[in-house]
């Protein structure tokens, strides 16, 4: 029995040293294998290193960088999609209350199953749709004036004080408010304030006097304030408007308020309907040189039966009343947006720039009969608004054109003839 036992011990022995052996073996294949990973990982990253001329440590850097975005952008993915699901959810929560709120109704009586829920009404009813309550809650802002009238002189004395919350029309979040005013209906004296640049809380404080308006005729009348954001390339786009009806207010006593202003009525305001022209203005002191360079016109009023016009347009150099010089574009057929781009020279000398009134007048060619005006813009030292500040900027920047959008105006009795 003893011979028996000794061999198997002895195998048992020489079983475990295999094993022992065995497992020595695979951790140093192992540990030589992960060697030999690591060092190829090594010298691919100082291979590619050296290709894109960086660092090892750069290169390092820069994938830690890329699997951060990697991983941030993932979690954005699931946690977008985590919301979708809980609004979802939410939304079937309601609508099973609506349910539970409908069986509840079949234990009542008779006449309350006659009547209308008015809860369940409400659950059901359709959500307002955003772009409309949107709509109905942009507020143009608000202006703030004063009136005093004499009864000795008959004037009307109207101070623009300011205006607040105005609505932001440029590209960088604010706006250029002026502000004009007028009497209705005869819109015959308009005034302007002085552009504030990049606010929309402008501050005016500037003050007009319409004279010469009887008290019984100022109850016919509408006094407008409209405020615009002025643009030099393009045409000024209204913001709103306020209208005082006189006859609402009791002119006997000053009145200071603040107003909410209203859209516009009528596409493109009150002040669209001759038309819009385009022109530049370059004055050279040195040579005496006055250069107009007429560039387009836009939305003209409709001056022919087929529903179009013959534009042309006749430039005034006017000293006095006197008509210096008078020079004219070509005639563009049936259109009311006719593009020019044609330079005319006046020689108005340094000491006689001050003196001369420069009338832009756009005319519709008519072959048979008269040919009509359609309105016209009048610059100079005597003019006001956009017209004054077009002729102070040409003489502000000498030697470069400068260009700027001008509504047309009623043209006078004087000019209707060519």
């Amino acid at each position: 029995m003893e011979d028996v036992v000794e061999p198997t011990l002895e195998a048992i022995g020489a079983v475990d040293a295999i094993e022992t052996k065995a497992t020595t073996d695979a951790e140093m294949v192992t540990e030589s294998v992960g060697k030999t990973f690591e060092t190829k990982v090594e010298d691919l990253g100082k291979e590619l290193a050296e290709e894109m001329g960086i660092p090892t440590w750069g290169l390092v850097s820069i994938l830690i960088a890329v699997g951060v975005i990697v991983l941030g952008i993932c979690f954005c993915c699931i946690r977008r999609c985590c919301r979708k699901r809980r609004s979802k959810d939410g939304k079937k929560g309601l609508k099973g209350a609506v349910d539970l709120k409908s069986v509840q109704l079949l234990g009542t009586t008779y006449k309350d199953k006659v009547q209308p829920d008015m809860e369940e009404l409400t659950d059901n009813a359709e959500e307002p749709d955003e772009a409309e309550s949107k709509q109905s809650e942009v507020k143009l802002g608000k202006l703030q004036y004063k009136l005093e009238y004499d009864f000795n002189t008959n004037s009307l004395a109207v101070t623009v004080i300011q205006a607040e919350d105005l609505p932001a029309l440029d590209m960088g979040g604010t706006s250029d408010p002026y502000v004009k005013v007028y009497l209705l209906p005869d819109k015959k004296k308009k005034f302007e304030t002085k552009v504030h640049r990049k606010t929309l809380s402008p501050v005016f404080n500037e003050t007009f006097t319409f004279k010469g308006v009887p008290y019984a005729d100022a109850m016919n009348k509408t006094l407008v304030f409209a405020i615009f954001d002025f643009d030099r390339f393009s045409k000024h786009d209204q913001i709103g408007e306020v209208k005082v009806p006189l006859c609402q207010v009791d002119l006997a006593q000053t009145i200071e308020e603040w107003r909410e202003l209203q859209s516009v009525e009528g596409e493109g305001g009150q002040d669209n309907k001759l038309g819009d022209i385009c022109f530049s203005l370059r004055y050279v002191p040195t040579a005496g040189k006055l250069t107009v360079v007429i560039l387009e016109a836009k939305n003209l009023k409709k001056m022919d039966v087929g529903g179009l016009s013959d534009p042309y347009v006749k430039i005034a150099l006017m000293q006095n009343g006197k008509r210096l010089k008078k020079k004219k574009t070509t005639i563009k057929k049936c259109t009311l947006n006719p593009y020019y781009n044609e330079s005319f020279t006046f020689e108005v000398p340094f000491e006689q720039i001050k003196k001369v009134e420069l009338v832009v007048t756009v005319v519709d060619y008519d072959r048979i009969g008269t040919s009509e005006p359609i309105g016209k813009v009048v610059l100079g030292y005597n003019a006001s608004g956009t017209e004054l500040r077009h002729w102070s900027d040409m003489l502000a920047c000498p030697r470069r054109p400068i260009a700027q959008w001008h509504t047309l105006k009623d043209p006078e009795d004087g000019d209707k003839k060519d």
